[in-house]
């Protein structure tokens, strides 16, 4: 059976084919699968609740967390954005969580104030040790950060946004 011309430039139009259906369908997958967390599956040591002041939120980078005083509570919470996993770093003139991608904006609580994030700050168990006086958060279970209605520490913001006005 001798290879024609035609039969020749069909095999490699499936063959093409193929290849571009298979390229499309891994990067459809990988745009849609959820973001895997930064930091999770651990117990991290975070010292004692004295090494963080009221009204403050200090990135822990061995956790990939913040640990946020709200003057109340104290709370370990994700660095991730919920809307699309952006890095929230928390703006020191305004007090708040600022994401820079798409401007959702998060109070001290990590409660959402304002943005397309559909939630606030995912939050980590954060556990007080009776015998140490230490914190360790459990980053191997996330606690889906509270609903957009929350205004548990609601505040205005201190100074101003971290993220440019457009």
């Amino acid at each position: 059976m001798t290879t024609t011309r035609r039969r020749f430039l069909r095999s490699g139009w499936k063959l093409g084919g193929t290849i571009l259906t298979a390229a499309a369908g891994w990067t459809t997958y990988e745009s849609l699968r959820p973001l895997v967390g930064s930091a999770t599956g651990a117990t991290v040591e975070l010292g004692t609740p004295s090494n963080y002041a009221p009204g403050t939120a200090t990135y822990v980078s061995a956790a990939r967390l913040f640990v946020a005083n709200t003057g109340s509570f104290l709370y370990a919470m994700s660095q991730k954005c919920p809307h699309l996993g952006c890095r929230v770093p928390f703006c020191e003139s305004s007090g708040q969580f600022e994401c820079p991608c798409h401007g959702s904006k998060y109070n001290i609580g990590g409660e959402w104030i304002e943005g397309p994030a559909p939630r606030g700050l995912d939050r980590f168990a954060l556990t007080l040790d009776s015998k140490t006086g230490t914190l360790s958060a459990d980053t191997s279970t996330v606690i889906v950060g509270p609903p957009r209605g929350a205004k548990q520490f609601v505040t205005p913001a201190k100074g101003p946004s971290c993220i440019p006005k457009a």
